[in-house]
């Protein structure tokens, strides 16, 4: 009796999995545009901002707090929009533009293993950006620590549910590379004016504030910054956060298109 030595199914399901994701690392790096938006730009803007004076004061209009310390949430949502808006659903209507998601189609290996694997590689670019950033505003410009890191990781986690699903919706109804990238841009900019990139919200009028309360990045900037400076974040903008979370993922689902 001879006996096949096949491994089991389930791994080699990981083997081929770990090996997409390999491979999706290998494009990030070689198309960085990801990487450069989401890594490189916040980080610079982390070392200017450090580096002004006026943003090390604190101020009574910012509720006795320093510029810095409030823009150290800004740039972390900065970072999680640029991968989610650009650097998830470009690669992704680059696939579908090439045709790579109808072969895979064809084949055993799942096109939603891309799409798994392209969310493991984004995410783990946005993990060591979190750490960047976080550790770097400590260290050489003496940020305090957290008040509720708890309540920063749960705030980011759902950051990271609400922005990635807008990402993926973008890449559904973007029939090119190009054209995600431009959807992704008109998207970007006007969402980080509400999360207080050119505009604390702190200063912002009743009006905005409120528009940017129920923003993805906006309500993503509300939590990181409570969590970072006062205590676990208000539930108002997880709610929010998690809203996003399920109506977009539930868009993607609906309409991404493989072909």
């Amino acid at each position: 009796m001879t006996t096949l030595s096949l491994s089991p199914p389930a791994t080699r399901r990981r083997t081929a999995f770990s090996k997409i994701v390999r491979n999706e690392a290998r494009l990030a790096w070689r198309r960085p545009i990801g990487l450069i938006g989401g890594v490189g730009i916040p980080v610079v803007l982390l070392i200017i901002f450090g580096e002004l004076p006026a943003f090390q004061q604190p101020t009574a209009a910012l509720g006795g707090f320093t510029a810095f310390e409030l823009y150290v949430p800004v740039l972390v949502v900065f970072s999680l929009a640029m991968l989610a808006l650009l650097g998830l659903p470009v690669p992704l209507a680059s696939y579908r533009e090439l045709g790579v998601l109808r072969r895979l189609s064809t084949t055993p290996v799942s096109p939603t293993w891309v799409l798994a694997a392209q969310g493991v590689v984004q995410g783990c670019v946005a993990l060591i950006t979190m750490v960047v950033i976080f550790v770097g505003a400590m260290v050489a410009f003496g940020v305090s620590a957290p008040r509720n890191p708890g309540g920063v990781v749960l705030s980011i986690g759902l950051s990271i549910a609400g922005f990635f699903p807008i990402g993926l919706v973008i890449a559904a109804i973007s029939r090119t590379a190009s054209g995600a990238s431009v959807v992704g841009r008109i998207a970007f900019f006007p969402l980080m004016f509400f999360a207080g990139l050119w505009l604390p919200r702190q200063l912002m009028p009743t009006v905005l504030l409120d528009i940017s309360n129920y923003s993805p990045l906006g309500a993503a900037v509300e939590a990181i910054q409570y969590a970072m400076l006062q205590g676990f974040p208000p539930v108002a903008p997880l709610l929010v956060l998690a809203a996003y979370a399920l109506a977009f993922g539930f868009l993607a689902k609906r309409f991404f298109r493989w072909e």
